[in-house]
């Protein structure tokens, strides 16, 4: 939906790429939809389930066994997101480092995105 000929809607590093690929095969899943939905204390917050199938507007990002789709509801929000995963002593999780962020809350868990005309001027760029 909100694609660009030749670029993908987002990026996955390695250990990102890694991690999904030990999910689907641990849990037999074909692949891992994300999205954004209303809630937190700055907004929206980030969604990640199991799908079987892709939906036809679903956005689909492989690499290295790593099966990714993009809910279309979301694409533009999460257009030209890089997706992580990082481990620390304390924990371990995905990480979006989002271009389209405004502002997160203080635990990270919520974010507000820039507005959807500031988006699009962007896009147009």
């Amino acid at each position: 939906m909100f694609s660009i000929p030749g670029k993908q809607a987002v990026s996955i590093t390695d250990r990102a790429a890694t991690q999904i690929s030990k999910l689907m095969e641990k849990e037999g899943h074909s692949g891992l939809r994300i999205g954004v939905k209303k809630g937190g204390c700055a907004g929206m917050e980030y969604t990640m389930e199991y799908v079987e199938t892709a939906d036809p507007n679903d956005e689909v990002v492989e690499q290295d066994g790593a099966r990714v789709l993009i809910a279309p509801m979301a694409q533009m929000f999460l257009f030209g997101t890089e997706i992580d995963y990082e481990t620390s002593l304390l924990e371990s999780g995905f990480k979006f480092n989002n271009p389209n962020v405004a502002d997160a809350c203080g635990c990270g868990e919520s974010i507000s995105f820039k507005g959807v005309d500031e988006l699009a001027a962007e896009r147009s760029t």
